[in-house]
């Protein structure tokens, strides 16, 4: 996704992520499936993250300029916690559509705060365990 396409919504507007987006994720994960089968899911696994974090790195630096040092912390930081969440809201996601317990996750505080019960949960006040 180019930088121009990386815009903001109006105030008040959810953010709405550009459909190109998705189709550059499923390419991805596309390539990723085709290499499994000869390598092994748990070596493309490694090979993407490694893939990514050099990735990432190019982009810090072609950014950062002459603060790439001392903003290096907060890059870190960012970047460890976005990870995190992403594989939070996958897990909960992948779970809920495969019906596998993957436990409470992390963003159920969050989750309960906008109102938004993930598939295969119960609903907030209820007892009912999902079926």
């Amino acid at each position: 996704m180019s930088e121009e396409n990386n815009q903001q919504p109006a105030a008040g507007q959810p953010q709405q992520l550009d459909p190109a987006f998705f189709t550059c994720v499923n390419e991805y994960l596309e390539l990723t499936n085709r290499q499994s089968k000869e390598q092994g899911l748990k070596r493309i696994s490694m090979a993407s993250l490694y893939a990514a974090a050099r990735f990432n790195a190019h982009v810090y630096l072609a950014n950062a300029g002459a603060k790439a040092a001392e903003e290096r912390g907060d890059f870190l930081d960012y970047m460890s916690n976005m990870y995190r969440r992403m594989l939070n809201e996958h897990l909960d996601g992948l779970g809920a559509e495969r019906g596998i317990d993957v436990g409470e996750s992390e963003l159920a505080a969050e989750y309960a705060a906008a109102g938004y019960t993930p598939p295969g949960r119960p609903a907030p006040g209820t007892d009912d365990k999902p079926e």
